[in-house]
């Protein structure tokens, strides 16, 4: 993942250095860990440098053997914030995932806005994130998108 798509998963995610249950309840630590956390954890910055590290690559593989068409370096970053944020297997399953192999690359773009709810509502900070990952998808790889 490119320094655009890192910066953008770092500045939604936040780091906290102690577990906390997230706005659906699940216990949440770092830059939205989830896996293996319980409420009591706590964890330095490093450490979660270097679980961000693993964890991106994780997600990454998990994109790129999603797409039947390859992605430009934007569009992967974008691609990756969004299913680190909503999880592969709804990833591979999105809309945003479907139109992008199509080559429909605006209708995925647009898709981005499907996934604003955290349970049954809408929120703010999910509706910014996505006109974020939206952004950065649009944006040619000769740019770097502008901090939000």
């Amino acid at each position: 993942m490119n320094d655009a798509g890192i910066d953008l998963l770092k500045d939604f995610e936040g780091f906290r250095e102690r577990a906390y249950l997230d706005v659906v309840g699940v216990p949440t630590i770092g830059y939205g860990f989830t896996k293996g956390v319980q409420l009591g954890d706590h964890m330095t910055q490093a450490e979660g440098q270097e679980r961000l590290k693993t964890e991106i690559a994780e997600f990454e593989g998990g994109v790129i053997t999603a797409c039947t068409r390859l992605p430009s370096p934007n569009q992967l970053a974008a691609l990756v914030c969004l299913a680190y944020n909503i999880g592969i297997n709804a990833f591979r399953k999105s809309t945003v995932l479907r139109l992008h192999n199509a080559g429909d690359f605006t209708g995925a773009a647009d898709a981005f806005r499907m996934w604003c709810k955290a349970g049954p509502r809408v929120v703010t900070g999910l509706v910014n994130r996505r006109e974020a990952e939206r952004a950065l998808y649009l944006t040619p790889d000769t740019e770097r998108r502008a901090k939000p």
